[in-house]
């Protein structure tokens, strides 16, 4: 059974189906989901949860087949709980999955949590099996052009309204993380006047949340101006903005930069690269002015620089995470 993400709460108020399968490259809609299965088995008498993760080393595919035929400890039903973040099991898990479900009764729930499945993978035998006796979530992620009203719905959720120019404003800081947008609704919900969320309310939150702003540092960077954006850099720095929020905001902005030189020299105009990738229109002087100085060799450099910014923070790569920024910074902004 195929359920949209919005169908879910509803379809859990109605039925519980033994089997449940929730993919897509989404962190945070992907938990939600998961998080709803899980209330609702718990309601139905789940007191056990068992987690299987598939991508650990030595992971036997036996494992699921013996939490089939295995007894909750206290005799209730269980959740058991597979983790797939390939989105693809392989020829053992394939078999073993088919097996489950018919040795499985429908006592226990199982949640594969998987990574994005791909096409062919959906006609596969295992993923018949299982959409045959349960139910499919895809996740898929939410662009540019479906991030306003995505943001107005959990506006409406919260019960609160949002004018225009303010979901456009906030569509803009939050692009690209999910995550930083629900928190961002929450404290807007916080800050506003008569449960209604204005440009101000927005721009209100933003310089609450830092002095020295971090979408305003990377505009400047993107913009040329070298001083001021290192200026921002190490204000966000003194502010104790963690670095790969930074990173997060730089990487974003390079590689649409990278996608758009790509475009670029296949014959199509600046403007219509950046249309192709749903930049918003009050942005496109800014992108401009960046792809004016910069070609695909120098942005390819960039990625590079930015890959080892992320390798110093996980503590691989060398060097300091806020000396590498400013490295970065300075090469984008020059």
């Amino acid at each position: 059974m195929r359920l949209r993400p919005e169908q879910l709460a509803k379809h859990l108020k109605q039925q519980l189906l033994p089997l449940y399968i929730v993919s897509g490259d989404e962190p945070l809609l992907l938990q939600e989901a998961c998080d709803l299965i899980r209330a609702q088995a718990r309601e139905q008498g789940c007191t056990e949860r068992e987690i299987i993760d598939a991508s650990v080393k030595g992971f036997d595919w036996r494992d699921i087949l013996s939490s089939a035929n295995n007894m909750s400890l206290f005799g209730d039903r269980k959740l058991i709980e597979l983790r797939l973040p390939s989105g693809k099991p392989g020829k053992d898990g394939s078999k073993a999955l088919c097996e489950y479900v018919e040795q499985s009764g429908e006592l226990d729930v199982l949640l594969i949590v998987a990574g994005k499945i791909d096409k062919k993978s959906t006609n596969s035998k295992w993923f018949k099996a299982l959409d045959k006796v349960g139910g499919v979530i895809q996740i898929w992620p939410v662009g540019a052009k479906e991030l306003p009203r995505w943001l107005q719905q959990r506006v409406i959720q919260i019960g609160m309204s949002i004018t225009d120019d303010a979901l456009q404003l906030l569509s803009e800081r939050v692009e690209g993380n999910l995550l930083a947008a629900v928190q961002e609704v929450e404290k807007l919900k916080l800050l506003a006047n008569d449960s209604r969320i204005t440009a101000q309310t927005v721009a209100n939150a933003v310089s609450d949340n830092a002095r020295y702003d971090i979408f305003g540092m990377v505009d400047s960077a993107i913009s040329g101006n070298t001083t001021n954006s290192l200026r921002m850099l190490h204000g966000l720095r003194n502010e104790g903005t963690e670095p790969a929020v930074v990173l997060w905001a730089l990487a974003r902005e390079i590689r649409t930069l990278y996608e758009a030189q790509l475009i670029c020299d296949t014959g199509q105009t600046v403007q219509q690269a950046l249309n192709s990738l749903r930049v918003w229109n009050n942005r496109i002087p800014t992108m401009q002015s960046a792809l004016s100085r910069h070609d695909l060799s120098s942005l390819t450099a960039l990625l590079e620089q930015a890959a080892t910014v992320d390798g110093s923070i996980k503590g691989y790569d060398e060097g300091k995470p806020w000396d590498n920024l400013e490295s970065l910074v300075a090469g984008l902004s020059q």
